[in-house]
C-alpha cells in the first residue's frame, strides 16, 4: 500500500475517532464524510491533474467518518435500573472482571454486575461497577460476589493547577459506568474466572509473595513494579519522588522497561542472525506478559516494545512506524475510548515513535558519550522519549522536571541487572515460602538485587532533594499541544531533509 494512502487511513481514522471523543456527532455527519470522499474519488477520474492530492483526501475523509461512527457506537450509557438508584445503598452481584487493584487505602474491584438486590426483588442489570472496598477483600479475579454499598455515578476531578481529569470517561474505557462506595464485598459462588488469565495473575501474585520474602520495601515494591508492573507496596511518598524526577516510568511495567530489557538480551545475542535477535526479544515479551497477569498495559508495552527492537535491528525505521499506526487503529478499532481517555496509552505510543524516529538521530550527536555500559544509547533513547512525550505530560500534569535527564541516566544503566538479579531473588523467595529452611540461602542471593533497587531508589530521592528539580507549568489549552507536536515533527523533517540534501545517508521516517 502507497505509504501516504495508508497514513491517510491512519490519521483519518484516529482523527474521526478523537474528534468524536469530545463533539457529539451522528452517525449522518459520519455518513457526509463518507459521501464526501466518494464524490472526492470519483472527480478524480474526471481531473487526473492532482488525482494523487484528491484520491489521499478522498481516503482520508472516508477513514475520518469511519471513526466517527466507531466511537459513535462505543458509546455508554449505563443501566436504567442501576442510574435510579444512583446515591442510594444498594447490592449487586456479579462477577470480579479484573485483577484487584490493591491499595492504601482499600482495595478497588472491577464487577461486571448482573443482578441488583432490592429487598426480596432480583432485577437483572449490566454494566461495570467499580467497588470500593476494604483492603484485602476477600475475594479474587473471577469471583461471583455480592457487594452493598452507596451507588454513585463517577466524577471527574481537579488533578492541580487547574488541570481536571476526566475520571467517567477513564473508566468507561474499561466498560465501569458506577462506583459502589464504602462496600463490603464477599465472594457467594465459584470461580468463573479466563483459566488462561487466572493462571497467569496467579503466577504473579506468587512471584510478588517470593519477593516479599527475601526483600524489604520499598525494595520489594520497586522489584515488582520494573518486573512485572505491580505498584502497590512501593508508596505514595516515594511515587510522588520518581513522577518529580520524570522516572515514574520505572515504577510501571512499561514498553521503555521491557525494551532495556530486550536491547540487553540482543547485545548477548548479537553473534546470532536478526531474526535470531528479533525472536528472542519477542520470547522476554511474553514471558513478561505471562508475569504481569496478561494486563492489557502490558500486552501493549509489550508490542510497542518489540516494534522498537525491530526498528533497531532491523534499521527499516519506516516500516515499523507503519506497524505502530497498524497497531494504534487495531487497539483503538478494538475500544475507541483508548485513544483520549487512556494515559498510558498515549504515553506509550508517543514513547514508541520517540525511540524509532528521534533516537538513531540523538545518537549521531552524542559520539562524545561512551558507549560502555549502554550509555550513549541509554542517554539518546532518554532524550529522545522524553523530548516526545514532555508536551502530553505538560498538557496533563504540568510537571517539568528540570532534572529528568541525568536522572535518568544514573538510574537507568543499572536497570537490566535489577531486573534480572530481581526474578532471580523471586525464584529463590518462592521455593523460601514453600520451605523456610531455604530462606538461609534465599537471603543472601536476593542481596545483589537489593543493592541495585536501594541504588535507584536514592537516585530518585537525591535528585528529588535538589532545589527546582521541577517546576510546575499553569494548565494550557490542547492547541499549544498539538503546536508544539507539529513543530517537533517538523523540525525532524527539516532535519532529515537537509541529511538527505547532504552527503549523509538519511534514515526514512515515511
Amino acid at each position: 500500500m502507497n505509504a501516504a494512502v495508508f497514513w491517510a487511513i491512519v490519521g483519518g481514522f484516529l482523527t474521526g475517532v478523537f474528534v468524536r471523543s469530545f463533539v457529539a456527532l451522528s452517525w449522518p455527519f459520519a455518513a457526509l464524510c463518507v459521501l464526501l470522499g466518494i464524490v472526492a474519488a470519483l472527480f478524480a477520474y474526471l481531473d487526473r491533474t492532482h488525482i494523487r492530492a484528491i484520491i489521499i483526501f478522498s481516503v482520508a475523509c472516508v477513514a475520518f467518518g469511519a471513526g466517527i461512527l466507531r466511537m459513535d457506537m462505543g458509546t455508554r450509557t449505563g443501566d436504567p435500573h442501576l442510574t435510579a438508584y444512583i446515591d442510594k445503598k444498594v447490592t449487586i452481584e456479579g462477577v470480579v472482571s479484573a485483577e484487584i487493584d490493591e491499595r492504601e487505602t482499600g482495595a478497588r474491584v472491577s464487577v461486571r454486575a448482573e443482578r441488583l438486590v432490592v429487598g426480596s426483588t432480583i432485577i437483572s442489570v449490566a454494566s461495570g461497577v467499580l467497588v470500593l472496598a476494604q483492603p484485602h477483600a476477600p475475594v479474587a479475579y473471577g469471583d461471583v460476589v455480592r457487594a452493598t454499598g452507596t451507588l454513585r455515578v463517577p466524577e471527574a476531578f481537579d488533578t492541580g493547577s487547574g488541570r481536571t481529569f476526566n475520571y467517567p470517561q477513564y473508566l468507561a474505557k474499561d466498560g465501569i459506568m458506577y462506583q459502589l462506595a464504602f462496600a463490603q464485598i464477599t465472594a457467594v459462588g465459584g470461580n468463573e474466572a479466563n483459566p488462561v488469565q487466572a493462571a497467569a495473575i496467579g503466577i504473579k501474585h506468587a512471584y510478588l509473595t517470593g519477593l516479599g520474602e527475601v526483600l524489604s520495601e520499598p525494595e520489594a515494591g520497586l522489584a515488582g513494579g520494573i518486573t512485572v508492573g505491580d505498584k502497590r507496596s512501593i508508596g505514595s511518598g516515594l511515587s510522588a519522588q520518581f513522577q518529580k524526577v520524570s522516572l515514574v516510568h520505572m515504577v510501571v511495567l512499561s514498553g521503555y522497561n521491557i525494551t532495556v530489557v530486550i536491547n540487553s538480551a540482543a547485545k548477548l545475542l548479537s553473534w546470532a542472525p536478526k531474526m535470531a535477535q528479533f525472536g528472542g526479544g519477542g520470547l522476554v515479551v511474553m514471558f513478561f506478559i505471562l508475569m504481569a497477569g496478561g494486563a492489557a498495559s502490558a500486552v501493549r508495552a509489550g508490542a510497542m516494545a518489540l516494534l522498537a527492537m525491530y526498528a533497531r535491528v532491523s534499521g527499516r525505521m519506516f516500516v515499523a512506524m507503519r506497524a505502530l499506526g497498524f497497531i494504534a487503529v487495531i487497539m483503538v478499532l478494538w475500544n475507541p475510548f483508548t485513544l483520549a481517555f487512556d494515559p498510558s496509552f498515549q504515553l506509550s505510543a508517543l514513547a514508541t515513535v520517540g525511540l524509532v524516529m528521534f533516537t538513531p538521530l540523538c545518537s549521531e550527536y552524542l559520539l562524545w558519550v561512551s558507549e560502555r555500559f549502554g550509555m550513549r544509547e541509554i542517554l539518546a533513547s532518554t532524550i529522545s522519549t522524553q523530548l516526545v512525550v514532555l508536551p502530553l505530560l505538560l498538557y496533563q500534569n504540568g510537571n517539568f522536571s528540570i532534572v529528568s535527564l541525568p536522572a535518568n541516566l544514573f538510574a537507568l544503566i543499572p536497570v537490566p541487572f535489577a531486573m534480572l538479579f530481581s526474578f532471580i531473588a523471586a525464584i529463590f523467595g518462592m521455593i523460601a515460602h514453600i520451605f523456610p529452611i531455604m530462606s538461609i540461602v534465599a537471603v543472601p542471593v536476593a542481596f545483589p538485587a537489593y543493592i541495585l533497587l536501594s541504588y535507584i531508589i536514592y537516585t530518585a530521592q537525591f535528585f528529588a532533594s535538589l532545589p527546582f528539580a521541577s517546576v510546575s507549568v499553569p494548565a494550557f489549552g490542547i492547541g499549544w499541544m498539538f503546536a508544539a507536536y507539529i513543530l517537533l515533527f517538523g523540525g525532524l523533517w527539516y532535519i532529515q531533509k537537509r541529511k538527505t540534501a547532504g552527503d549523509v545517508p538519511a534514515v526514512s521516517v515515511e
